[in-house]
């Protein structure tokens, strides 16, 4: 009789992490942290994997805590790329303005009197009251005339606000040794004071716009809050051991402006620098156009953001105004019919050729893509006059313009419209595979809107 066969056991049920036999099905993590994946076994449960080891309780929850407490949540994922480049050199610089707002604010209190007992108290609290005032009309001034130009060049106003700060603080810091003058000089100094707080201010706004990617502005601005005042405390610790040594040696004062001036100078530059805005402002779009127009491709945001002026305009010598009055360019209807010949567009273009003036009327219809083709159009005329070739049908088009010196204005932007008519499509697609936002942009648009007669035809 034969003997039967051992049936063998079954397998224990594994413990550890799903095996690669099991089907995984989901997964989660914790803000930027590893992924933690989930399958299902044989039977049907969800087996996830085990944590990762624990680090020390210290060294896990330190940095856990300064993350949640400076940092947007979400971060990484939830801002800019550029986000931490420019806190680090924004850091730097509002650490400098500390320590040199300490020295200008001890110069301040010494040239009115404080410390002073021959000083009189009522002639302090009126050098206080115009210095005040003063800055409060320079506010409301300043913002009415320069507040809509802030949106389109908020890398080029920051560092101006920085620059003009260091100015004020300057003045503050010599008004003592002018006491015949120490009044006029606080004004000044209040008046400059003021126009940073609304430069700085609606600049860092326009920033925190491009920073924030999760719809989370007021995260990404409360936290830039809690960053700007740690490092204010930081400051003042340092200026309680700064100003008594400054008191003592009352020549040190200048020295270390300088040095503090120059040093908030440098991070400011670097800071602006690190930006990387990925929308079309006037003195980007011109950068990336001529090279469009010279080499046959679009900029990457990299390089049109580092090639960016950040203190004078470069470029064609030509002036751009969107958005002005129909009735300023045209007086009778044959100048309007010479303005609509070859086109079906949303605007309406005036061409100055001696002063360089370009001038254009939007329509009521015209949108973001309608707007940016008429400044890629006002621009490509400033190119056509410059003396380096251009590429394509546009280098022909610059030959004959040169050639032809007496050629009328709306012959040639008549012609251009033609040119544009291949070129801005691929100029618009260059732009949309660069990473570019063509759907928004940061040009510079005055309200006058208008409408003429034209065909329905589809235009770009």
């Amino acid at each position: 009789m034969a003997t039967p066969r051992p049936r063998p056991k079954p397998k224990p049920k594994p413990k550890g992490p799903p095996r690669a036999e099991e089907m995984a099905v989901a997964w989660e993590r914790h803000g930027p942290g590893p992924r933690r994946p989930c399958a299902a076994d044989a039977h049907g449960r969800l087996r996830w994997d085990p944590p990762a080891a624990p680090a020390p309780a210290l060294a896990l929850a330190l940095p856990q805590l300064l993350t949640s407490v400076f940092l947007p949540r979400g971060f990484p994922d939830s801002v800019s790329p550029d986000y931490l480049s420019y806190q680090l050199w924004d850091t730097v610089q509002a650490f400098a303005s500390s320590l040199t707002g300490s020295l200008a604010t001890q110069a301040v209190l010494r040239g009115v009197g404080v410390g002073d007992g021959t000083a009189s108290v009522s002639a302090a609290t009126v050098t206080w009251l115009l210095k005040d005032g003063t800055g409060m009309l320079g506010r409301i001034g300043f913002a009415w005339k320069k507040g809509s130009k802030l949106d389109c060049d908020a890398k080029k106003w920051r560092l101006f606000a920085d620059v003009l700060n260091d100015a004020a603080m300057f003045l503050e810091i010599v008004a003592p040794a002018f006491p015949a003058y120490f009044t006029l000089t606080v004004c000044v100094s209040s008046l400059a004071k003021c126009i940073v707080g609304v430069a700085g201010g609606a600049t860092r706004a326009a920033l925190t716009v491009h920073q924030a990617r999760r719809n989370n502005m007021a995260d990404v601005s409360a936290k830039d809050g809690s960053q700007e005042t740690l490092v204010n405390l930081a400051g003042l610790l340092v200026s309680l051991m700064l100003l008594p040594l400054v008191s003592d040696r009352p020549s040190l004062c200048l020295p270390l402006f300088l040095l503090f001036t120059s040093l908030h100078l440098y991070a400011n530059f670097r800071a602006v620098r690190a930006v990387v805005m990925e929308t079309l402002n006037e003195a980007r779009l011109r950068l990336v156009l001529e090279h469009f127009l010279r080499e046959g491709q679009v900029l990457s945001l990299a390089s049109a953001n580092e090639k960016e002026p950040l203190w004078t305009d470069v470029g064609p010598a030509l002036t751009l105004a969107l958005g002005v009055p129909l009735h300023s360019l045209v007086s009778d209807v044959s100048d309007l019919q010479l303005m609509k010949a070859g086109h079906q567009q949303a605007y309406l273009l005036h061409w100055d050729r001696a002063r360089g003036h370009v001038q254009v009327a939007l329509a009521q219809t015209a949108g973001p893509r309608a707007i940016l083709r008429a400044a890629t159009h006002g621009l490509l005329l400033g190119f056509l006059l410059e003396e380096e070739p251009l590429s394509g049908e546009s280098e022909a088009l610059r030959k004959r313009v040169k050639a032809a010196p007496e050629m009328e204005s709306w012959a040639i932007i008549e012609q251009t419209h033609h040119v544009l008519d291949a070129l801005f499509p691929d100029f618009l697609r260059g732009l949309q595979a660069a990473g570019w936002e063509t759907e928004r942009h940061l040009l510079e648009v005055d309200e006058w809107r208008a409408g003429w007669s034209r065909d329905d035809k589809k235009s770009l």
